[in-house]
Order: structure tokens, then sequence, then C-alpha cells
């Protein structure tokens, strides 16, 4: 092992560990199930082959089509030690979806669940780049006429390593959808996710990466092994993607969960019983069906093992991490504000020693932060900019140049990456994130940004969600106007949650109005679907669609 002249890839990085760590260690957990490090590292390898003898070349694509599952992470082993690129889709498209995603993406190969078969039924003859169909299930048995046994494909052949030279410039996809337009491929060359930090260190080890895999290899062993995550959001988005990466880049473990949603009592007893150290959410649409299992069921749920909880996307609420904190005063709670586009914006850590205001990060290294007219804002200035990061970020949007032109643009002679968050310099040089560009509602000239609404409605005792849109106005432009989920045996009373709000915010922030909704709708990672709520609230009101 030498120094990555060539940049970091994550197939040498899970080569050298799978020869270096002891065969049996635990690599992939799922239920009942374990997937050492041996066999982890064996079975990518004939996944590796196998997808190469289909007829895929370097840089072909492979989308990933099935939900938390250990296929999901040696597929994508696989991937990188062919030097494939991965694809992810999200399992709750249909149709239309799911056909842009496939087709947009260039796909060659499809790795789908075999609940998933209908689906792909129905799109594969319109899709004729695929190569290859690969069903995951318990069995060697397919439902798709003509497709392969991913089971059989894992289980026979060489297993040995690939002995093909790899690149930092291997490339790694992540498609998002964002808040509006089509889902967008955002294409991470390996070496810059690395340094980027998106799976350079998890929060439980605090590995730096060293030189040379050598050196980080002798790190890993000689901290005996990696953490054990869960993934409580899904691997087909990028908070869980790019933490279950790199845990076991430092040669850790991933637990993942069974149930089709989130669970927290499942979630809990796995972490009783697999000792795990972490866990990837997303904001308090995880956080607090944690909190309430574990006050409901006191000294049911052994939770000690547990070092790190890691959110990402949406913003987490201080009551929240403090009840969690009183079940385990050990544990270092992290808000990492990113995106898919860039990684390392900020971060927040709570600990029982010390809190941090919601929505306040500390601006991360290679940071800036622009006005529209790429004017940089300093510590105090009075007006919100976008936030920027540059150096190691991704090289663009896959076949989209003009986006990849408004996103990564070029600044005083430096690239970076501006996915669109406003945020407020504070005088300490702390950042108040106030929300996506996209969201941002204008009344009566004011910029309001819905999560900072939202942070204030969900403070209060009778709410237990809240989402803000604006809604098209002739009088103010836009209304700001909330939807919310009340907490169970919680009475509505849209006056009193007003009278909270605007003795908390300026009073042009306060909602005209405030509705109620038995769900909010978020998606499976926790996101807010505004484009939803906007909908249910134009016809509470009788506005057209």
């Amino acid at each position: 092992m030498v120094a990555i002249a060539g940049g970091w890839s994550y197939g040498d990085i899970y080569d050298a560990l799978g020869a270096a760590l002891p065969a049996d260690t635990p690599a992939l957990i799922h239920g009942e199930r374990v997937i050492s490090w041996g066999a982890f590292t064996a079975r990518s390898n004939r996944l590796a082959r196998a997808l190469g003898a289909a007829g895929l070349k370097p840089d072909s694509k492979v989308g990933f089509y099935c939900r938390n599952h250990p296929a999901y992470m040696e597929m994508l082993s696989a991937c990188f030690k062919g030097r494939f690129v991965h694809v992810n889709v999200n399992y709750r498209y249909v149709d239309e979806e799911l056909y842009y995603i496939f087709d947009n993406s260039d796909a060659e190969a499809i790795l789908y669940a075999r609940e998933f078969a209908p689906q792909v039924e129905a799109l594969k003859d319109r899709l004729p780049k695929v190569k290859c169909f690969i069903e995951v299930s318990d069995d060697t048995d397919v439902a798709l006429e003509g497709a392969l046994s991913y089971e059989a494909l894992a289980q026979e052949g060489d297993s040995s390593p690939l002995a093909i030279p790899r690149s930092g410039d291997d490339l790694l996809f992540l498609y998002t959808g964002g808040t509006t337009g089509m889902p967008k491929g955002v294409m991470w060359g390996q070496d810059d996710h690395w340094h980027a930090g998106a799976a350079g260190a998890t929060p439980a080890t605090n590995l730096i990466p060293p030189d040379s895999l050598e050196a980080h290899v002798a790190n890993v062993l000689a901290a005996g092994g990696g953490a054990r995550l869960i993934p409580c959001c899904p691997l087909m988005h990028g908070t869980g993607l790019f933490t279950a990466m790199g845990t076991l880049a430092q040669g850790g473990s991933i637990v993942t969960l069974e149930g089709h949603s989130f669970d927290a009592e499942e979630c809990l007893a796995a972490i009783d019983r697999w000792k795990v150290n972490g866990l990837a959410i997303v904001g308090d649409a995880f956080a607090k069906p944690l909190l309430r299992a574990l006050d409901e069921n006191p000294g049911r749920y052994d939770i000690s093992s547990l070092v790190s909880m890691i959110s990402s996307g949406v913003m987490w609420s201080m009551e929240v991490k403090q009840g969690l904190i009183r079940h385990n005063e050990a544990l270092v709670l992290t808000d990492s504000f990113g995106a898919s586009e860039a990684v390392g914006f900020g971060r927040s850590d709570t600990t029982k020693d010390g809190t941090v205001e919601t929505a306040k990060f500390m601006l991360g290294e290679h940071c800036k932060v622009f006005t529209e007219d790429f004017r940089e804002l300093k510590p105090g200035d009075p007006e919100p900019g976008f936030i920027a990061r540059g150096g190691a970020i991704p090289r663009g949007y896959y076949k989209d140049p003009e986006k990849t032109a408004k996103t990564f643009p070029t600044i005083n002679g430096e690239r970076y990456s501006i996915p669109g968050d406003w945020v407020k310099v504070e005088a300490d040089g702390s950042l108040t994130l106030l929300g996506r560009g996209s969201v941002c509602i204008n009344t009566a000239g004011e910029k309001v940004y819905p999560e900072e609404v939202e942070e204030v409605l969900k403070a209060h005792d009778d709410v237990d969600d809240a989402l803000v849109v604006g809604v098209p106005d002739e009088k103010w432009g836009q209304m700001v106007t909330a939807v919310i989920a009340l907490r169970p045996g919680a009475t509505f009373d849209p006056e009193a949650l007003r009278a909270h709000v605007r003795g908390k915010l300026a009073g042009y922030k306060t909602p005209k109005h405030i509705f109620v909704r038995d769900t909010l709708s978020r998606a499976s990672n926790g996101k807010a679907d505004y484009k939803l709520m906007l909908a249910f609230a134009k016809a509470e009101l009788g506005l057209p669609a």
C-alpha cells in the first residue's frame, strides 16, 4: 500500500480494510443476519466481476432501487471496486419518475428488490441501455423473467480482489430531487468526496484521513476497528448513504433496520442488542419518535453504547436534543449543515455540558457567504447571503451544464458550490441558517424563511410538527401560512399559536392562517414536501391549485 498519488478511491479503501481486518469482524447486520468483513469483501468482489461479465465498463451506471438492506452496501462496494457509478433511486417514485431516473442516468444495470419487480417489469422494454436486471431476495429465484439473482451472483465465482487500477476521479452519483424541477444527478469524484469530509471521518471514531492507505488501515486497527452505525434514514438519500460509506471506510459496521418505515422501538432494540455507537437521522421526524419511545419505556433499552447522533437536511429542535441527553448523558448530538451538492458548510454539536441555539452553526473550512451579486459578507454584516463552499466539491450535475454553471460558479478565480441556502453571519462568525432560497416567502417586500417560523411553532407544547409555505395573495404577494400536526391529546387553538409566534418573531413572520393535518407527509428521509403543503393550504383557502 502506497501514498494515494491518484487520489482516494473507495474501492481501494474497502480492499485494504478487507485484507487487514479480522475476517469475522461484522460489516453488515440486518435482523438476524450478520455479514462479516470477510464475506462482505468476497461477495462484493464477485458482484463486481458479475457486472463486468454482463458488459459494464468503467463509468457504467448502476441504478439502486431498494430499501435499506445489506445488498445496497455490498453492491455499492462492488461498484467502487469495478469502477462503476452508483445511481440512487427513490423507491417511492412511480412510473415516469422511475423511468426518468433510469433514462437520465444512462443506467446499464438495475439492482432492485423483489417487491419492486412489477414496476421494473413495466419499464424494462423502454430501457434499451440496461444490460442486466439484478433481483434482490432471500433466495436465488427471480420474479422477473430474464433477471439475474443477486444472491447467486454474490455466492458464486471468483472472490479474489480485482486487479484493476482505480482513481480518485472515479465517480459517485447522488440524484437529488431538490425543491423544484426534475431530479438532478450530482457528480462526485471519490477523492473530492473523501476530502470534503463526507466519509473521511465519523463522529464516533473521529479519525482524520492520513496520506496513505497503509497509515489509514493502521489507524483503524489501532482504534480497534470502526463504529457501528444505524442509518435510520434511507440509504438512497445522502445523509444515510454518506454516513454509511464513512463508517465502512473506517472499518466499521452498518446495522440496517428491517421495517419499511422507521420504527423507533425497532431502532432502540437494535442499539441495545448490537451495541450501536452512532445513528444517522434527519431531524425531529426521527428524533421525536426515539425520545417518545424512551420516555414511555423507561429502562427497557440500554443505549449506553450510543456515542453520537448526526442529523442533516432539516432542523433538529433543542428540546428534543435535551430530552435525548437525559437518557444518555454521554451523547454528542450533531447538526451537520450540508447538501447533496456540498458537504461541510458547518456543524453544531450539543452535549450535556453545552447547548447551541437551533439553526446556529460554526462556519466550516473552505466556506464563505456571498450576496446574490457575489459580494462576500463578513461577520456582523446585517444582510443575509448564500452559503458557498470551495475546495473539494462535486464536478457538477450530470448532463446539465446550465444548472451546473448556476450552482457551481467561479468567484474571484475559485470554484464554489452554492446550493441555495440563505444564512446570516453573526458577529462571532457563527451562522444562522434561514432556509433554502427556493422556498423563501416574500410577503409585502419582506423575506420570511420557513424554517425559522417552523422551529418556533414546533416549540409550542401542542405542536408535533410544522411546515410553513407562502400562499399567493393580491395584497401581500405571499401570505405566510402554516400547516401543523398536533401532539396526541392537544387542542387546536390557532390564535394561541399565532400569539406564540408573534412573541418570538417579527410580526410579519406570524402565519396569517394555520391549518391542521393528520400528517405532514414528510419523505422517508424526513424532508418536507412543500409542494404538497402549498397545495393543501390553497385547497383549505378555496384557492385554485
